[in-house]
């Protein structure tokens, strides 16, 4: 007989669909260490390789969404679509899985849709303001949606849409990576400004900070963190040997929950894992939307810390190397700005997000003080 729960979290593909899938699994691990997780998703190299450097099992199935295009071209997809709830379903009957998290990524629609026909319980988990197009589908289906943004739009607002927050990951400690090594690199006083584009690099923010870093002069006390993404590692990172300016540029980082809480600024993408955890940390931050996310997401989530007076916001179209530099002066120069912003982002943090998920999955006996979020 089975006494703990078989979980199954659905999607990934990027960053900020897989760490709050992480974040979920880490917690549960806490709260039950007997407790199975498979996770489900694509081939996709950063996917497979995160999940192995955390110790989660993963499997993948076929995932495409169905396109517009050739009539043919729609049988085709349509019929991907199907063998993939097929394979979703063979998984959750091998696993024996209890319950199913969608946190996104169209391999997440199958595993639900395959779970709900199964007769499973089912949630999936938005991330951002404005929905993608899985998680509003699956919105009609799923028996709970958990949310990040009390202005989520497009979900329904009822007895099964929970506000949580996002789950936030855990530093090295529990994930066994680290990125001591690189901290150990700046000195004590050492002004830090963390520069990341996401999990997979922006280059419009590697081109623009590194004009901004050369119009600097007080470089003395400056230390700089940069995820370059591949394609602009190199070059990166012989700029800043060139320009003899203390800084670590690398294509990923493993352990970014460490950085962020050593970072005096960050400057960043508007993913809504990353923000969450921002506000957690009470990471004051300049902020580029990804022009291209779809519904332009981005602009919304960072714009919800702009209005609040969290962060700056700057458009991608907008962003220059003078526009970095102004920025970042203005908030090195005027410390207690840096410092009103920073309790502006922690004022809007919802820490317990993963905890609330994962007391859900588990049942109303896991913790019996669950605080507030």
């Amino acid at each position: 007989m089975k006494d703990h729960k078989h979980i199954i979290i659905a999607g990934g593909k990027t960053g900020g669909h897989l760490f709050p899938g992480i974040a979920v699994a880490q917690t549960v691990q806490a709260l039950d260490p007997e407790a199975k997780i498979l996770f489900v998703g694509t081939n996709a190299p950063f996917e497979t390789g995160t999940l192995a450097r955390h110790g989660f099992d993963h499997k993948a199935i076929i995932s495409r969404p169905v396109k517009g295009g050739s009539l043919l071209s729609k049988t085709w997809s349509s019929a991907l679509v199907l063998i993939s709830i097929i394979q979703a379903m063979y998984i959750i009957l091998r696993f024996r899985a209890d319950f199913i998290l969608g946190v996104g990524g169209f391999s997440s629609f199958a595993l639900v849709a395959a779970g709900r026909l199964l007769f499973r319980k089912t949630a999936i988990q938005e991330q951002n303001a404005i929905p993608g197009m899985t998680n509003r589908m699956l919105s009609r289906i799923a028996h709970t949606i958990f949310i990040s943004f009390k202005e989520t739009k497009g979900m329904p607002v009822n007895h099964k849409t929970i506000l949580s927050g996002n789950p936030i990951r855990r530093s090295s400690a529990s994930s066994k990576v680290t990125e001591a090594p690189v901290l150990e690199l700046a000195g004590p006083k050492d002004f830090i400004i963390l520069v990341t584009g996401g999990s997979q690099g922006a280059g419009s923010i590697n081109k623009a900070f590194m004009e901004a870093a050369d119009m600097m002069e007080d470089t003395d006390n400056l230390y700089i963190l940069h995820q370059t993404g591949e394609l602009d590692v190199a070059e990166t990172s012989d700029f800043y040997k060139k320009k003899n300016l203390k800084a670590s540029a690398r294509a990923f980082f493993h352990d970014m929950p460490t950085l962020q809480r050593r970072a005096d600024l960050v400057i960043t993408r508007a993913g809504a894992s990353t923000l969450s955890e921002l506000t957690v940390k009470g990471k004051p931050a300049v902020l580029v939307p990804f022009p291209h996310a779809a519904d332009d997401h981005q602009t919304a989530n960072a714009k919800n810390l702009a209005d609040h007076g969290a962060a700056l916001m700057i458009a991608d179209k907008d962003l220059t190397g003078r526009a970095l530099y102004t920025m970042i002066q203005d908030l090195r120069t005027h410390p207690k700005k840096l410092e009103q912003m920073g309790k502006a982002m922690a004022e809007l943090a919802r820490p317990k997000g993963a905890d609330i998920i994962a007391w859900h999955i588990l049942g109303p006996n896991t913790q019996a003080d669950k605080g507030d979020n």
